[in-house]
């Protein structure tokens, strides 16, 4: 049996489809339509929660999510967290009272990430912890918008080149390049004419 390693690698083109739909610009008008829903819903999530001392100071509010979200139910009732290293994570944030402080996060984080993706300004990074949030407030019991938005997220993570171009990132995204790709604020050479 040989131990080589084949010298070529296969590399599997996208659809011609999803080439075009997660990567031209043509498409922008529909990221853009779906940034701006996600980034409203974050927005006025955030926004709502301000004027709310149970967010903003004592953080009851979450701790009461947190505590509704933990609690096992009489049978047959089914507990709200399907996963039980979700509820002892959960868990251990109430019993260390985390929640005084992770109040603030999720408020904070829920205007930071609305503003971004209004402004189409990192757009698939806004979009990657926008998503992540509606994870754990899914795995917490609560399904609310959170699978739409959830959904809608992943998307405009995998269009992340494009799903800002009526945006900040049309602008940005060329000055400062990725990191595997500098940009032209970082020594990028422009292309050579031929």
């Amino acid at each position: 049996m040989s131990n080589k390693v084949p010298s070529t690698t296969e590399v599997f083109a996208d659809p011609p489809f999803a080439q075009s739909l997660f990567n031209s610009p043509k498409w922008a008008w529909l990221w853009v339509i779906a940034r701006l829903y996600v980034g409203y819903s974050w927005l006025t999530s955030g926004i709502g929660k301000l004027s709310n001392p149970a967010w903003t100071q004592t953080g009851e509010a979450l701790k009461g999510f947190w505590e509704r979200a933990v609690a096992i139910p009489d049978a047959p009732a089914r507990p709200l967290i399907a996963f039980d290293w979700y509820r002892g994570f959960l868990q251990s944030m109430i019993d260390a009272g985390a929640y005084t402080w992770f109040s603030k996060v999720i408020y904070i984080g829920e205007i930071l990430i609305g503003v971004a993706l209004i402004l189409g300004l990192f757009t698939g990074i806004a979009a990657f912890f926008g998503g992540f949030m509606n994870w754990n407030f899914m795995m917490a019991g609560s399904a609310s918008t959170n699978p739409v938005l959830f959904t809608l997220s992943i998307l405009l993570v995998l269009a992340w080149k494009t799903a800002g171009w009526w945006g900040l990132d049309r602008f940005l995204l060329p000055a400062l390049g990725t990191p595997w790709q500098p940009g032209k604020a970082f020594g990028q050479k422009p292309p050579e004419k031929s």
